[in-house]
């Protein structure tokens, strides 16, 4: 692939990476004992009324799920700016054959060749 398509998907990746941490730090704080992707949920504090209460549990219980699933999308951006440092983004993980660059415009964060993908979703 050109050096303009890395840097390209460089600068997408460090994009969506401080999109993540910005949507993470609205209700989660890093966790600074563990890795740079790790943090902690903060449990809302809405007042003392039996409804205050249940609202701070649903919304705490939502906020854990959500954090999860950014926690993961960050680390996936993470891995491919390691990809992208190592030199070896555009190489399948599996097949170590190139991925296709319309694969990693759509998914920046892929790993493998939409074969290999099809393979182990069962796709074929």
């Amino acid at each position: 692939m050109n050096k303009a398509f890395i840097d390209e998907m460089r600068q997408k990746l460090e994009e969506e990476y401080k999109k993540l941490e910005n949507e993470l730090s609205q209700f989660a704080h890093r966790n600074t004992k563990t890795s740079g992707t790790d943090f902690d949920t903060k449990f809302p504090e809405y007042g003392d009324d039996e409804d205050e209460n249940a609202s701070e549990i649903a919304d705490y219980s939502n906020n854990l799920s959500l954090e999860r699933e950014l926690e993961k999308a960050l680390r996936d951006v993470e891995s491919a700016l390691k990809r992208l440092e190592k030199g070896i983004y555009t190489t399948c993980k599996y097949c170590e054959s190139e991925i296709s660059e319309a694969r990693l415009r759509a998914r920046p964060t892929s790993t493998s060749c939409i074969a290999c993908k099809k393979t182990l979703t069962q796709e074929i």
